[in-house]
């Protein structure tokens, strides 16, 4: 796995300005894959951050990074809670729910779990109304970017030119020799 994939897809989290970010690696050794998670996480738990494999497909690896706590703080909102609920997630505790969204996207007979939004900052209520509008998600959609926006746009878009914003000085960063461990703030 490498680092430029990491910096690339997953710089707000990296920066802690963003709860996860979902992304795809090359993937052709399972097992050395594993290897490769297990030691990028003993460098990036101490920054509060963990990286995990969700899903395998041939070739191609869709990796999780996160921030554990910061997930704590999102998936305890109200509006969160309550559509984790409807979507029949147990909310003991966060890892639970990290598990049962592993599940989800694992199993083939399953709708997609678009509640993965709580998962990675998107706003409650505008998870909500991409599950509430199914097939027809232009509907109601005040604006679209890192995610589709059917509350506040404003926000939104000051969101995504921040995750915008921060990609582009992280991958200038790396580019000039910056090591990930380097980008990766503790939070």
């Amino acid at each position: 796995m490498s680092d430029e994939i990491i910096v690339q897809y997953a710089s707000p989290t990296l920066a802690g300005i963003k709860t996860g970010s979902l992304f795809t690696c090359p993937c052709t050794d399972r097992k050395q894959t594993m290897l490769e998670i297990r030691s990028l996480n003993r460098k990036l738990v101490p920054k509060g951050l963990r990286i995990l494999p969700l899903r395998y497909s041939a070739e191609r690896v869709l990796v999780y990074l996160y921030r554990p706590a910061r997930l704590e703080k999102d998936l305890s909102n109200k509006e969160a809670l309550d559509l984790l609920e409807k979507a029949g997630y147990r909310h003991e505790n966060t890892n639970q729910c990290v598990v049962e969204l592993i599940h989800r996207l694992n199993d083939l007979e399953s709708e997609f779990p678009h509640e993965i939004g709580l998962f990675l900052s998107y706003p409650p209520e505008d998870v909500r109304g991409f599950i509430a509008h199914g097939s027809n998600r232009s509907v109601g959609c005040k604006l679209v970017g890192t995610w589709r926006v059917y509350g506040d746009a404003e926000a939104a878009r000051e969101t995504f030119e921040k995750y915008r914003r921060c990609t582009e000085t992280y991958c200038k960063q790396w580019s000039d020799g910056v090591p990930l461990m380097r980008l990766a703030v503790a939070v």
